[in-house]
Parts: C-alpha cells; structure tokens; sequence
C-alpha cells in the first residue's frame, strides 16, 4: 500500500538520517525502482529529501525536518486511523508498525476503539479471511480467477473472470470482476465464491476500471410488500433485523413490522427461523405458502417407516 510506505520512508529517514534505495527497497519488499519512484513522490509533495552519489551516500531528509502534522485537522487524523484499523483486518497491509507510529505522532493513545472482522458468526474465521486475502491478491497483481458461483436462483455455474475491486454494500461483501466467457462486468456476492484459484494469467495493462455497481447485479429478487406481527419475547431480534422506521410497536407490548422484502424462497425459510414468535398478517398468499412449508416439516418428522 503506497500511502503507508511513503509515510515509513519519511519516518526512516527522520530517524536513520541516510539509507540506500537498496535499504529501503529490502525493508519494503519491493523494487528499487518503485522506491525510486515513492522518492519523487515525496519531493513533488514538498517533502525536503535529497540523494547523494559515492560512498556513504545514498538517500536523506534534511537535518532537522520535522513532518508537520498540523496540515493535518483532528478529523482528517481520525479517518487516517481508523483507515488502518480497518485496513489491519483484511491483512491487506502490515498496519501495526505505521499505526504505532502515526498515533505517536498524532499524540493520540485511546485508538483501539474499533474493530473489523469479516466473517460470519459460528464460521471457520481463518477461511472466511483466506479467501478475502487471496481475492485481494489476485485483484492487487492483476491475476485471472477461476471459481464456482451460486445465484440467488440456486444455479452454480464456473466463472473465469479478471477480479477489478472488492465492494462492501448493504452488509455483504462483492467482488466487482470483468467475466471472460460473458465479456462484460458482473459482480459476485463473495460468500457464494467457492473453490477460488489464482491463474498463470495476468490482465496487467489491460485498462478494465470497474462501472458503478448497479442495484440489479446484486441479484436482488422482487420484493413484496409483507406485514408481520411479532411477539415481544423476540424483541431483540426484532432491532437486530428491522430498521426503526419500519416497526411499531403495539399497546399489548407486540411488534408490528411492515416493508418490502425478498419475494423468494428465502422469504419463507427467513419467517419460519422465527419459530411461533410470529405471524404473517398480509399478504394471504405468503400465510398460504407459510401452512404449506409447516405441513411438508411436520411430515417430515411423523411420517415414520
């Protein structure tokens, strides 16, 4: 992550007064031309560093420099920060030693405030972050993947696609990519990637900038209009789920929910996690569909052989 060496170059310099663009290039696991590069940048930026030729030369700050944080406003500050924190859960960058040094120099010590975790509740974690870090990797080197996607519609087909951007949208992450066989974008709901591998095929060059996501490549079904009333029992459940505009909550202590929701098979399964702490109030046809489901269960359970 560029932004992040270039602010440990500056603090290298400042405290090691002269490295060699070879140094820094081992320090940083990069090219000595890529520093090269983050050098220039750091002059256009008016950062005093100077290069000197011969032995003990090599690359310096000017004695004395102080890097002026007061540029930088109290907001601006904390967004730097909490940048990193979120960045340090996604491994995309070793974030600890930059973010040690920049809460120093910001002279704020009470920054652990916030933490982001990736996966899902009762899930394996380390798979969860496994495959983030090799879709980051494949998108960061510009690398071809190949993987098994499952649709909202319950198709799974093999995908080979050149990934752009990973999104997090409306509580799920996405993987913005330009699908070869289709040649066109498409977006992919991460959690249904399965079997994912980087190929010996590079798009580096290949001028691909990812479009605005549109709301129908989220694979969103029609939604239908739904009137649920709730027992207090599940109250807890029901804030965790529900924005606050769409309940009312009743004189007896019930809670009424009415808004637009997925009109597919997910609809049923969601309302019957529920258990008898609810009742689909309108539209009928849900209410039918929702006696058709408890009978196919209970036969389930009574029709012994």
């Amino acid at each position: 992550m560029q932004i992040s060496r270039l602010f440990e170059i500056v603090y290298l310099l400042m405290d090691k007064k002269s490295m060699t663009a070879k140094e820094l290039a081992l320090h940083f696991e990069v090219s000595v031309r890529t520093i090269l590069r983050d050098i220039d940048t750091l002059s256009a930026a008016g950062i005093p560093i100077y290069t000197s030729q011969g032995k003990g030369g090599g690359i310096s700050i000017m004695e004395r420099y102080v890097l002026n944080k007061a540029v930088i406003s109290e907001d601006e500050q904390n967004q730097i920060l909490f940048a990193l924190q979120g960045l340090s859960a996604t491994q995309n960058i070793d974030t600890g030693n930059t973010l040690s040094k920049l809460q120093s120099l910001f002279e704020k010590n009470d920054t652990n405030w916030i933490e982001v975790d990736f996966s899902r509740w009762g899930n394996n974690n380390t798979k969860d972050k496994a495959k983030f870090e090799l879709l980051k990797d494949a998108v960061i080197k510009k690398m071809a993947i190949t993987f098994s996607y499952s649709s909202s519609y319950g198709i799974t087909t093999d995908r080979t696609v050149y990934p752009l951007k990973l999104v997090f949208k409306s509580k799920s992450w996405y993987m913005q990519a330009f699908c070869l066989p289709k040649e066109n974008y498409r977006t992919f709901k991460i959690n249904r990637m399965q079997g994912i591998e980087i190929l010996e095929q590079s798009f580096e060059g290949i001028l691909l900038p990812p479009p605005e996501i549109d709301p129908k490549e989220l694979e969103m079904p029609k939604l239908v209009d739904i009137k649920l009333l709730f027992s207090p029992v599940i109250t807890y459940r029901i804030y965790d789920e529900f924005g606050e505009d769409y309940i009312t909550k009743n004189e007896d202590g019930s809670f009424t929910v009415q808004m637009k929701i997925i009109d597919d098979y997910w609809l049923y399964e969601y309302i019957l996690s529920f258990g008898n702490w609810v009742e689909v109030l309108e539209p009928q046809r849900v209410r039918d569909e929702i006696v058709e489901q408890i009978d196919k269960i209970k036969l389930k359970y009574t029709n012994i052989t």
